[in-house]
């Protein structure tokens, strides 16, 4: 005869497993209708981001026995970018290699200077970008913050830097200190403090605050705490991404010289304007070189300093 008092005790024992499956399969039902919903939101935003994008713009072209036709914009231009691209490449023959190559980089002593503005200029827009950044990070930080309003104000100085583009910061500097490096200084400095300070303030947002609480017990102020408890926790991301931001300055700062700002940006300018195509090649490939340079060179630095061995 079975025991009753055995049978209770199954029962109540099944009831919170029971209770626990029923849960679960809630939370995935809602999980599934979640995912549903937001496919469908992305679906419809990516598809009016394409048609306000011109990605289905029909257009008419020219075919080759010159007539005229209606075509995808899509396929139709394809074949113009290899066209644009084939003008920039050089005709290079081996048994007239160095001719060739010599009037492929006919300017290379004025692009090597202008080479060297250009990472002077980034170099320089990184060190007053870092300070910036670095020192807005810490107010700018919703748990390193002494009060709200500090915490604002950092904020929005940090995101009016970032909002607006280096390049109408070195339009905006241009016409305050004429053409030159030091426009270019300027403006990509402003926006790399906006970058970095946003970029920092999130790594101090995820620090561990226990060293900081020890500190204030011990009687430090908020910048001991800053000093001792945060900096050497966020140190070795600060260090990655100014090191990546670096790369990026060098980029920017052979771009800005388009409008003055110093820098290989205005021998762009000019090989577009007289369509010296195979000069536009010459140029990008002296700048390819470079960031493949630096980005070298800041992954050893970065090792080196954080302690990380090669293991190539």
């Amino acid at each position: 005869m079975a025991d009753p008092a055995a049978g209770g005790a199954a029962l109540t024992d099944s009831a919170p497993l029971s209770q626990f499956e029923r849960d679960y399969a809630a939370k995935r039902r809602a999980a599934r209708r979640s995912w549903l919903v937001g496919t469908v939101i992305f679906a419809l935003a990516f598809a009016a981001a394409s048609w306000m994008g011109d990605f289905f713009k029909v257009t008419q072209v020219t075919l080759p026995d010159g007539s005229r036709d209606w075509r995808w914009i899509i396929p139709a231009g394809i074949p113009r970018l290899g066209d644009y691209l084939s003008q920039t490449f050089p005709t290079l023959r081996w048994d007239s290699f160095g001719a060739d190559f010599g009037e492929w980089f006919w300017r290379w002593q004025i692009w090597l200077k202008l080479l060297l503005e250009t990472i002077l200029i980034a170099f320089m827009a990184t060190v007053f970008g870092v300070i910036g950044g670095f020192l807005l990070s810490f107010p700018a930080a919703r748990n390193l913050a002494p009060n709200g309003w500090v915490l604002w104000i950092s904020r929005r100085y940090l995101e009016i830097a970032r909002t607006v583009p280096d390049l109408v910061w070195a339009l905006i500097f241009v016409f305050c200190f004429s053409v030159g490096p030091l426009a270019g200084v300027l403006a990509i400095a402003l926006h790399s403090c906006g970058a970095l300070g946003k970029l920092y303030s999130e790594v101090n947002e995820n620090i561990d605050m226990r060293p900081l609480e020890g500190v204030k017990a011990a009687g430090g102020s908020w910048f001991d705490q800053i000093r001792y408890g945060a900096v050497p926790q966020v140190l070795p991301n600060i260090i990655s991404y100014t090191l990546l931001r670096f790369e990026i300055n060098v980029r920017s700062s052979s771009i800005i010289g388009y409008v003055g700002a110093g820098g290989l940006g205005q021998e762009f300018r000019t090989a577009m304007s007289f369509q010296e195509y195979t000069d536009l090649s010459a140029l990008f490939l002296i700048i390819l070189v470079t960031v493949i340079l630096i980005d070298f060179g800041s992954e050893k630095i970065r090792h080196k300093i954080i302690g990380l061995e090669d293991k190539s």
